[in-house]
């Protein structure tokens, strides 16, 4: 092992008591997140409005301060991008993470604190390294350099935003050189293609090791350094690669596709939860598909099941929960739009089980992405189909026909049968969802499919200024947008 793997390791390693100190304690550690975000913050504007300084206990603090999602905070974020200072965290926030979501074109400006990037962000990467080498003590992954797909940022009247990648990309210039690839310069580019080509030229002579980020994004990359190199898969280009961070998107749709292009035996996946509101969790078990939730970042957790919210006390495995919270970053008992579905109490394990507003429920058959990805990949195993993309709306019933899905689905590789695949993914969508199955008895019929031709996903993304395609959708807005803009390609 090299003087610098040895080093490194030592460094991530004295974060492992920390980790599992949480582990042992995790109501302790929540209730001092609580307090501390309190105390600190009880003399903004946001503090002094809802009485933080005299809040001691969750009880207290749950039935005093509201609960918002981005419109009804939108009224503090604002004060903050206009330059006020002490508005909902102490001084003046100059850091937003930009997010357009996924079927809506209205931008959120999400504040990123210094401390929330340092004590959230930064340490969430910093202790996924820790975990990985923990898990994988031969590993050489710190040989090398961590390829970072970062988006774009810029300055908007004295505040610097963009994608949370750019803006930790931007902040974090000692990690560049040493730790990471490639140059800020290279990294923040706006045009992707532009990107990807600079990325090419300037790392395919690199040992890199590991890379991160969104899977959609680094599938096409890493595409476009095979067509630059000549080589037929990664590992011909960077033999020591071993890592894949991945987040942002449910990995299950593109792993095969992962599979084929790093076809090793040693490549290991590593799912984190990095959203633009905070680093939330991250996979410490190889032999588990669910991720530990990390309770010392700044960040204190509460969920909604219908009308109940609850603290991390009042969970149960197996119920899906609507994520809130209250952070070092500013947000106060906000709701991120993500859901989860709680695998373990002790410790407190999650999955993450879509958007809560990604879901169909047209004709009483409560369809979630959860339920999408696992008939996709069922029914891509049995036709030996490879999907890229995929997004699905209703059709709506009319007078003589019968209510259906419209499912658009992009393959890297086709099925050997795609009346087979349609059908094994009715089967098992009726399997994992006795709703839909239900209703596919009565008033819905079999899922219509239109194949996308290859590419069109990420054109579309592209020219919408989004990083995610959205999975489902209750309505035909995205659907007749995507339809209109395929059709007008093709002609």
């Amino acid at each position: 092992m090299s003087l610098r793997s040895t080093i490194l390791r030592a460094w991530f390693s004295r974060r492992e008591p920390a980790i599992e100190y949480f582990r042992r304690h995790p109501l302790e550690v929540q209730q001092k997140m609580l307090c501390n975000l309190l105390r600190k913050n009880r003399h903004t504007a946001f503090g002094r409005h809802y009485g933080l300084e005299n809040i001691r206990t969750v009880e207290q603090f749950q039935s005093r301060v509201d609960t918002f999602d981005y419109n009804s905070f939108k009224p503090w974020i604002s004060r903050m991008v206009a330059g006020e200072k002490n508005v909902t965290c102490r001084g003046r926030v100059t850091l937003y993470a930009k997010s357009s979501g996924t079927t809506s074109d209205r931008s959120k400006y999400i504040p990123v604190t210094r401390e929330s990037l340092w004590w959230n962000h930064t340490l969430g990467m910093r202790d996924v390294a820790t975990v990985y080498a923990a898990n994988h003590p031969r590993s050489r992954v710190f040989e090398g350099k961590t390829l970072t797909l970062g988006g774009s940022c810029m300055n908007e009247n004295g505040n610097l935003v963009g994608d949370l990648s750019a803006v930790l990309i931007h902040e974090t210039s000692f990690c560049s050189g040493w730790f990471r690839a490639p140059r800020i310069a290279t990294a923040i580019i706006p045009d992707f293609d532009r990107k990807c080509e600079a990325i090419c030229r300037e790392c395919a002579a690199e040992n890199i090791t590991a890379f991160a980020g969104v899977p959609s994004w680094n599938l096409e990359l890493m595409r476009k350094v095979l067509d630059f190199t000549g080589k037929s898969n990664l590992r011909e280009v960077w033999p020591d690669l071993e890592l894949f961070a991945h987040g942002g998107v449910e990995f299950k749709p593109y792993r095969h596709s992962f599979e084929e292009i790093i076809p090793s035996a040693e490549m290991n996946y590593m799912e984190t939860y990095n959203a633009s509101e905070g680093f939330f969790a991250l996979a410490d078990d190889p032999s588990r598909d669910d991720m530990l939730l990390m309770l010392d970042y700044g960040t204190f957790f509460e969920f909604r099941s219908g009308e109940v919210i609850v603290p991390l006390e009042g969970v149960e495995c197996g119920k899906v929960y609507a994520m809130i919270i209250s952070s070092n970053n500013g947000l106060w008992r906000y709701e991120i739009g993500d859901t989860v579905e709680f695998t373990s109490v002790n410790p407190y394990r999650i999955r993450f089980a879509g958007r809560t507003r990604q879901f169909i429920n047209v004709f009483g058959e409560e369809l979630i992405v959860d339920n999408a990805d696992t008939a996709l990949v069922a029914a891509c195993r049995q036709t030996g189909a490879v999907v890229s993309e995929y997004s699905v709306a209703p059709c709506y019933m009319s007078l003589r026909e019968q209510g259906a899905h419209e499912w658009f689905v992009e393959f890297e590789r086709e099925p050997d049968s795609l009346d087979r695949f349609a059908r094994i993914l009715d089967e098992e969508l009726r399997k994992v969802n006795s709703d839909y199955d239900a209703k596919r008895k009565t008033t819905l019929e079999r899922q219509h499919i239109r194949v996308v031709e290859r590419g069109r996903f990420l054109e579309w993304l592209r020219l919408r200024h989004k990083n995610k395609v959205p999975r489902l959708v209750n309505d035909r807005r995205f659907a007749d947008d995507f339809a209109a803009f395929c059709d007008n390609r093709r002609g």
